[in-house]
């Protein structure tokens, strides 16, 4: 059996020949009349005509038979065969067929449609143009890999080969079409803010960093679309979103990936009570035109979005589920309870870090249904506005669902700058103590609070979560095209 290398030299000879005969092994352009699927779709209609068609795609398979050679040619919409016969096309292009192309070849056919006896819709090939020779040769095989990580690093391959991974992505276009639809539709104003960011904010994260060097200036990767966009608040929009990439250099499993695609929005004269039910209606929309219906299947459980959803105290949950009084324990005493649970603790952590470390531990992962976690420790959340009820508590929510997705974090926005500059402050000392995802301090967003901005409730989605819950994927390296990978070497 020949090596990949064998093969690739052969392949170069061939694509060597077409030159010296005068064709074009990567031809610019293609006189394609139709996509397969129409073909196929209007099949009836255009065989009564016997008027030429011309179809263009990758060849999947030839099938030699003396004087004639049946091959399919695929592309983005479909397979359809083709039917090359000898005495119809003549020795030339017959031979020259069989010595040039390959599985793998992009080709360019023209000719006629026809029924095969056993019924299947073909083109009978009147000339055939090659469009793109292809070196290497298709892996043989490639469902099931052991190294599934290599399916992530050839995505390409993965994509010709297994046509549901490219049906998660088309449904993961009908997802961001579905949430700009909603929105816009609700009034709000879709923007763009800098990737590049002198100050890094908005989420408890370390950055990447870089170098502008018309400045000689470091610089960050956002971690959050949060703080521009509360501006655009201060400066007159009522209801802005922005639906983008953040960067963040932490961890990658399953739930995390180092970039991924964030949506923010933020709406003037609401609070998270209101945005609750606006979520509601807006996450039963968006599953709604993804699925048809408010059931969906994650990992062999069926999972109902019917609203209302319930509403429960942050604090209820280590009750019901760890047996904790949260908020009569002291940080020291959780500590020795996540210790017991095998959660290493990192001496910088307060209270909050470590009931985090605790609830994503234990209690995240029983959460299946959808429902609203609501009111957590207001030091967890240092640009929430803190309960009045309660200022050890925040005006927050997270959704949570499907064993343990956190598909959104909101809140009633800190509009008070000096509360606001005391909550930066203390996240200052924090980092100063060698917590490296502490927020840091932005004079500039505290001036712009100083100039008023009004009653605000600010929501913030992992949108790869969503596609992975929405497409039944395990991993978010399921729904995102080009995930990051270690390299091999």
């Amino acid at each position: 059996m020949a090596s990949i290398q064998e093969i690739r030299k052969a392949r170069i000879k061939k694509a060597d020949h077409l030159k010296k005969a005068g064709e074009l092994a990567y031809p610019a352009s293609s006189k394609r009349t139709h996509e397969i699927a129409t073909l196929q779709k209007e099949f009836a209609s255009l065989i009564k005509t016997e008027k030429e068609v011309t179809a263009a795609g990758r060849i999947r398979s030839i099938r030699e038979h003396g004087g004639s050679t049946f091959f399919h040619i695929e592309d983005a919409t479909g397979q359809m065969q083709a039917y090359l016969k000898k005495d119809g096309v003549g020795e030339k292009m017959y031979q020259a067929f069989l010595e040039t192309f390959d599985v793998g070849d992009f080709a360019e056919v023209r000719g006629v449609l026809f029924l095969t006896k056993r019924g299947e819709k073909t083109i009978e090939v009147s000339s055939v143009k090659i469009l793109a020779k292809s070196l290497l040769p298709l892996p043989e095989k490639w469902h099931g890999l052991k190294d599934e990580e290599e399916r992530y690093r050839k995505r390409y391959l993965d994509l010709i080969f297994n046509k549901e991974v490219k049906r998660k992505f088309e449904k993961r276009t009908v997802i961001l079409k579905s949430i700009r639809e909603f929105l816009d539709k609700k009034g709000f104003v879709e923007v763009e803010t800098p990737v590049l960011q002198s100050i890094y904010g908005g989420a408890d994260a370390q950055p990447f960093t870089t170098h502008l060097n018309a400045f000689d200036l470091d610089m960050y990767l956002r971690i959050s679309l949060e703080l521009p966009l509360k501006r655009l608040i201060v400066g007159g929009f009522e209801k802005v979103y922005e639906m983008g990439r953040v960067f963040r250099n932490e961890g990658v499993d399953r739930q995390h990936n180092p970039d991924f695609t964030m949506l923010e929005f933020y709406w003037a004269y609401a609070d998270y009570k209101d945005l609750m039910k606006f979520t509601e209606e807006f996450i039963s929309f968006v599953v709604q035109k993804t699925v048809g219906g408010k059931e969906i299947e994650y990992e062999g459980k069926k999972i109902s979005f019917k609203t209302p959803w319930p509403r429960v105290e942050y604090a209820e949950l280590f009750s019901k589920y760890l047996k904790l009084d949260i908020e009569s324990l002291s940080r020291d005493a959780l500590a020795k309870e996540a210790k017991k649970l095998g959660i290493s603790i990192d001496k910088t952590w307060n209270k909050s870090h470590v009931t985090d470390a605790l609830y994503k531990k234990v209690i995240r992962p029983k959460l299946w249904e959808p429902q609203f976690i609501i009111h957590h420790p207001s030091k967890m959340y240092p640009l929430a506005k803190t309960r009045a009820e309660d200022s050890t508590k925040a005006e927050t929510f997270q959704l949570l669902v499907g064993g343990g997705w956190e598909l959104i974090k909101a809140y009633s926005e800190q509009n008070d700058p000096a509360l606001q500059k005391k909550a930066f402050e203390e996240q200052e000392s924090l980092f100063k103590k060698g917590l490296e995802d502490a927020q840091r301090m932005d004079t500039d967003f505290i001036e712009a609070l100083e100039y008023g901005m009004p009653p605000t409730a600010g929501f913030g989605m992992g949108v790869d979560r969503l596609v992975a819950l929405l497409t039944n994927s395990h991993s978010l390296r399921e729904v995102i095209l080009f995930p990051t990978m270690k390299p091999k070497q």
